[in-house]
């Protein structure tokens, strides 16, 4: 069931989106600075791909004080907005019952998206 999820998911716009986060994720990583940011819009990319049959895991090293502080920026600069975009997309498909499962994938996104440093899709 998680393979036709994804199939239908990416054919109804998380090609879209995945391969953005990645476009993204590549522009960022043009500078020093960005690169670690950069690195984490493409895993969220990377995610977005196929999110069906994947749960969101807290790696070893979350509550370390450098992934705090880049997840503070990370939020600052490009998660809120992320995060609402994956609200605002998983509230229009929670309307009718089929888009129930896609709407609860963009739900299950929204905390990769506000803090992404320390976890995981898998």
């Amino acid at each position: 069931m998680s393979l036709l999820g994804n199939i239908i998911w990416l054919i109804f716009g998380g090609l879209v989106v995945g391969a953005g986060y990645i476009i993204g994720g590549l522009g960022i990583c043009l500078t020093i600075i960005g690169i670690p940011f950069g690195i984490q819009a493409i895993k969220l990319g990377i995610a977005t791909l196929a999110p069906f049959g994947r749960t969101i895991e807290e790696t070893s090293e979350v509550g370390s004080l450098l992934n705090m502080i880049f997840n503070i920026i990370w939020l600052i600069a490009f998660g809120w907005e992320i995060a609402v975009a994956h609200l605002v997309s998983g509230l229009i498909l929670a309307i009718t019952i089929i888009g129930l499962p896609f709407a609860q994938q963009h739900f299950k996104l929204i905390p990769l998206s506000l803090f992404p440093f320390g976890r995981e899709l898998r």
